[in-house]
């Protein structure tokens, strides 16, 4: 799991400044070399922070809605002895949300539910919600030199700009979000991401 993080956060951080190379070459290519670089450089910060919570509220409702589509007398199921229940998979993404969350830092509280506190369908549910909420708020107090700052990172991650924290979340979820898909589908429900499509 720690070998998978660090090399997809490896690879993110490629792709990211492969984009911003390429982003800045168009704008030397139509600007001059100067000029272009500022106005590629702008452009691409210019929408960091506005992106991350695009991304990341967007997330919320993908997680909230297959959180939400296991009846709560199936919270129990899980398809191997060795895996986690539904509702433990749920609670599994709302506590690493928000303790990895915390390494961001930050003047919003985090929230204090445990796997133990949490104990309906209702209650995992507004956790999950509520881990969610925690990294909006943090998102909403970055600029774009903030998020590309370099914090303490958990042993796994070491140090690493705010920016990839939240990118290694939401890698996770939705590896996360893959797993339970296939409880719904063993328990004859389509995972709400599949459902209308082509």
């Amino acid at each position: 799991m720690e070998l998978k993080l660090r090399t997809v956060g490896a690879l993110l951080l490629a792709v990211g400044f492969t984009g911003a190379t390429f982003a800045g070459a168009r704008g030397v290519a139509h600007a001059g070399p100067q000029a272009g670089s500022a106005a590629g450089q702008a452009a691409g910060q210019a929408k960091l922070v506005d992106d991350m919570l695009k991304d990341w509220q967007g997330q919320k409702k993908t997680m909230m809605d297959i959180a939400d589509a296991m009846p709560e007398d199936k919270f129990s199921y899980k398809s191997t002895s060795a895996q986690r229940n539904y509702a433990e998979q749920i609670m599994h993404v709302a506590q690493v949300n928000v303790g990895l969350l915390k390494a961001i830092g930050g003047k919003a509280a985090a929230p204090t539910f445990t796997a133990q506190s949490a104990k309906t369908k209702a209650e995992m549910l507004k956790a999950l919600g509520d881990s969610y909420d925690y990294g909006i708020a943090l998102i909403k107090e970055q600029t774009e030199a903030t998020m590309i700052e370099t914090v303490k990172g958990p042993p796994f991650l070491g140090p690493s700009t705010r920016a990839r924290i939240f990118w290694t979340l939401l890698l996770h979820s939705m590896d996360i979000y893959g797993q339970m898909a296939v409880y719904l589908r063993l328990n004859g429900i389509v995972p709400p991401l599949s459902r209308n499509s082509l």
